[in-house]
């Protein structure tokens, strides 16, 4: 009789503990989840910014390319002074505001390859915490305390990584380049 109540006992521990964790994990799981659409939503911002800023710059770089050769034009022709003189203008005005163009562009791209680094580490520890749900689930079947320790080892890392993009930290997840 007192192994039975020892065995029960022991069962009811390592469930409680199950549960602990799989209560946690899925906690976090849900906060990094509203973190990681937002910055999914800020990548979407940045890459349609990008996009945007670079069709500026080829537009700019056409019509500069147009007003030059025109230009180049209206001088082989004699009486085009006022022509030329707009040419010239315009094409002092696509000069300078191509490389500024240029540069926003870049510059929306870092900002999304940076927040693109952040969302991998959500990534990450949304799917090793999702592994440490599951091994946890098998720890309660098979009643095993080892099943249950390799769930926090998971847990652990996803918890790091999610830590990690929450903090802006710039922890590389080895499971990105894998996955990507």
């Amino acid at each position: 009789m007192d192994i039975e109540i020892d065995a029960e006992a022991k069962d009811k521990r390592l469930n409680r503990m199950v549960a602990l964790t799989v209560v946690v994990f899925s906690i976090f799981m849900g906060l990094s989840q509203v973190k990681d659409g937002n910055i999914v939503q800020a990548m979407a911002q940045a890459q349609s910014n990008a996009v945007d800023r670079w069709g500026e710059y080829q537009a700019t770089k056409t019509k500069l390319h147009i007003d030059e050769v025109a230009l180049a034009q209206a001088r082989a022709a004699s009486g085009l002074a006022a022509e030329q003189g707009r040419l010239a203008a315009e094409i002092g005005k696509y000069q300078k505001e191509a490389p500024d163009l240029r540069k926003q562009a870049e510059g929306f791209q870092a900002q999304y390859d940076a927040l693109n680094d952040h969302d991998d580490q959500f990534d990450a520890s949304d799917a090793t915490i999702g592994i440490a749900v599951a091994i946890a689930a098998v720890a309660a079947v098979t009643e095993s305390f080892w099943a249950l320790y390799a769930a926090w080892a998971f847990g652990a890392f996803g918890l790091v990584m999610g830590m990690a993009g929450f903090l802006g930290l710039a922890l590389k997840s080895p499971l990105a380049s894998l996955l990507s």
